[in-house]
């Protein structure tokens, strides 16, 4: 293993239309299989918290114990910082693969969606298990963007999706990562592993247009947009053209939409 961490780009970014989604996640809608590892007084470490709903969920349900929300964008939490304040809580910028934590320092070391970005994620889950005390638990879950499905057939939802996986890969991540979270866990030396998944699923017009209207806007002017122009994946009238398909979906009666995960909780 190299002594220097891969540097990825982070495929979504941070513009208004992601944030709207990432604010969505709720410990219930996001974390549902690790609730029943956390109560008070269960210290929690999340990493790549985003703007922090699912980490103040977890501050909630462990208080007076400490939670830490970790993310490698400073604007993020900032965000996350002026949004959600409680006395157990703390934001905070920091790499996954150098915590800047010290060995067993916490019962729930927690990653939403993060493993599917990095370069290495073995070495990310092998320093997540340095900072989770003997016995703890390391949670993950990932999306895997292969397995999502959806009704009606579009071409330009096939395209989104194709645009999307190339430039995740072009960045340096995985984007089918859920089904390959218990094969990295093995890898990084963990024993003790339980595997499972679930899934968010859209299908009333009410989450048929919120989930559209992200996506519409995050695959047209988003630097996810800005990234597949210039590797040459896709031209900005594709874009559109993908754009254009999220909304005849979500005017669709018939539009479902589900988004599969996949779960790993591992004891320590």
């Amino acid at each position: 293993m190299s002594n220097e961490p891969p540097r990825e780009i982070y495929t979504h970014g941070h513009p208004a239309p992601v944030l709207q989604s990432h604010r969505w996640r709720t410990a219930e809608n996001s974390a549902g299989y690790l609730l029943a590892q956390l109560s008070p007084g269960t210290t929690v470490l999340d990493i790549g918290c985003g703007p922090g709903t699912i980490t103040a969920d977890f501050a909630r349900l462990v208080r007076p114990a400490r939670v830490v929300g970790l993310d490698s964008s400073a604007e993020v939490v900032a965000l996350a910082a002026a949004d959600h304040r409680a006395e157990n809580l703390t934001f905070r910028t920091g790499d996954v693969y150098e915590l800047a934590e010290p060995n067993d320092a916490f019962d729930v070391v927690h990653a939403h969606q993060v493993l599917q970005h990095l370069g290495d994620p073995v070495r990310a889950l092998v320093e997540m298990r340095r900072v989770c005390r003997p016995g703890g638990t390391v949670a993950v879950r990932d999306a895997d963007y292969d397995a999502m499905v959806w009704w009606p057939d579009d071409p330009g939802l096939r395209r989104w999706l194709e645009v999307y996986r190339a430039v995740a890969r072009a960045n340096g991540g995985e984007p089918d990562a859920g089904r390959r979270l218990l094969a990295w866990f093995h890898a990084a030396g963990y024993t003790n592993v339980t595997a499972s998944a679930s899934t968010w699923c859209f299908a009333t017009p009410e989450d048929r247009a919120w989930w559209a209207h992200t996506w519409a806007r995050r695959i047209s002017d988003s630097p996810l947009a800005d990234r597949a122009v210039q590797i040459g994946v896709a031209s900005r009238d594709d874009l559109a053209g993908c754009a254009a398909a999220w909304m005849r979906w979500a005017d669709e009666r018939d539009g479902y939409f589900i988004t599969v995960h996949g779960e790993v909780l591992a004891t320590v």
